[in-house]
């Protein structure tokens, strides 16, 4: 039998009694049927409430939809005949804030530039819509933003509906869109403003929204998706972003109205000494690699630089073999112990080896994997003991190649 849903008349309501219909296991749980209910069953974009049932803990609440009757999952067997029910208040009023919250965006964004909200989701830390246009610009968000505040301030009455089929609805109501059933709808209406066919929770009145923030918009499909926050979630949001900018101000001992200009100076200065950085560590892998080929014992006319390396990070040691090869004549096998042991192989482009081919030769030894081009290329494997191996195998090979 069909559930007589408690909160489409309440959403305030957060203790109830009714009477089991059912109780029977499934898997680790069981799922209670009662006679009527204030839990919301996940449908339309919102997720189930929680609480408890008969001193249970509800962990998911849905609706059979061919019946209309609301199984509640609950962890444990609900034994009374007339049990007491509990609605988590924190989660439902949070629910009841983003659902409105979603109801007065989408209409306002539908105002102002005809977009209509083909898709709703309320999500654990953020709700989104997908509208129907293709792109959407920050002035056209701030827009809705501005005529989503003027309507929370005038704390605009939430009120319900009842018609008695869609044509019905059609026919009363300013509807954003048709409803999808074909029977009787609930018509959920913002004082004025906005009409929406809807069996959600929602708050009685804007002003409990407090704000409405779009935190991101993004491509979606053919449309766009926006990501925003209403109520409690708004105000958690400013007073963290709000507390961050005031402590960074703080930090670098200046106003919050100055941070972006300091921001930018300091991201000016960063690049700056990053490119210092660079061109000081440039100069001196190339004089490294310069004493490096000095030292090199000559080899059929190429020096051959052979160094096993330890604590040293893989991109700075490649970098070093594009030195060294840069020289004429010149190749570089480096190897790295460590936790993932590393070959690094190449040669001058005046030489005629192919690195790649030499790697896959002596990879056994550290019984690794990789491959590369004849002029460079690159490998790792799990054996560190092996590595020293593999760079005598390496060279052995060069010089084989070399004609020596």
């Amino acid at each position: 039998m069909a559930t007589t849903k408690l909160y489409l008349k309440d959403a305030y309501l957060f203790d109830f009694t009714a009477r089991v219909l059912e109780c029977r296991a499934a898997g680790d749980h069981y799922i209670a049927a009662l006679d009527r209910t204030a839990f919301y069953a996940t449908a339309g974009g919102q997720p189930h409430d929680a609480g408890s049932l008969g001193g249970r803990r509800v962990v998911n609440v849905t609706e059979d939809e061919e019946s209309g009757t609301v199984l509640h999952t609950v962890d444990g067997p609900v034994e009374d005949v007339v049990v007491t029910g509990q609605i988590d208040q924190v989660r439902r009023l949070d629910h009841m804030e983003q659902h409105t919250g979603q109801h007065l965006l989408s209409q306002c964004f539908f105002h102002l530039l005809a977009a209509e909200t083909v898709s709703f989701h309320l999500g654990t830390d953020i709700t989104t819509i997908d509208l129907s246009i293709p792109t959407l610009s920050q002035d056209q968000i701030d827009a809705a933003e501005d005529l989503a505040g003027r309507l929370i301030r005038e704390d605009r009455r939430v009120q319900v509906h009842w018609a008695r089929d869609a044509a019905d609805a059609q026919r009363r109501f300013r509807l954003r869109k048709p409803p999808a059933v074909d029977r009787q709808v609930r018509i959920v209406e913002i004082n004025g403003f906005d009409w929406s066919a809807c069996g959600g929770t929602h708050v009685a009145r804007t002003g409990r929204l407090a704000m409405v923030k779009v935190k991101a918009c993004e491509k979606h499909k053919k449309g766009v998706r926006v990501h925003f926050l209403a109520g409690g979630r708004a105000v958690r949001d400013y007073q963290f972003l709000d507390a961050l900018t005031r402590n960074m101000a703080q930090n670098l001992t200046l106003g919050v109205a100055d941070l972006p200009l300091a921001i930018g100076r300091l991201r000016d200065e960063g690049q700056r000494l990053r490119r210092q950085l660079k061109e000081a560590s440039d100069r001196l892998l190339e004089a490294e690699a310069q004493e490096l080929i000095a030292a090199a014992r000559p080899v059929g006319g190429a020096r051959i630089v052979k160094l096993v390396f330890g604590g040293r990070q893989l991109d700075d040691i490649k970098a070093l073999a594009a030195k060294v090869t840069a020289l004429p004549k010149a190749v570089a096998l480096f190897g790295t112990r460590g936790a993932l042991p590393q070959l690094v192989f190449a040669r001058s482009v005046d030489l005629r080896l192919d690195m790649g081919a030499i790697l896959k030769q002596v990879l056994p030894a550290i019984d690794g994997r990789g491959g590369g081009s004849p002029t460079a290329a690159q490998g790792a494997g799990n054996r560190g003991d092996g590595v020293q191996t593999a760079l005598d195998m390496a060279a052995a090979k060069v010089a084989e190649a070399l004609g020596v």
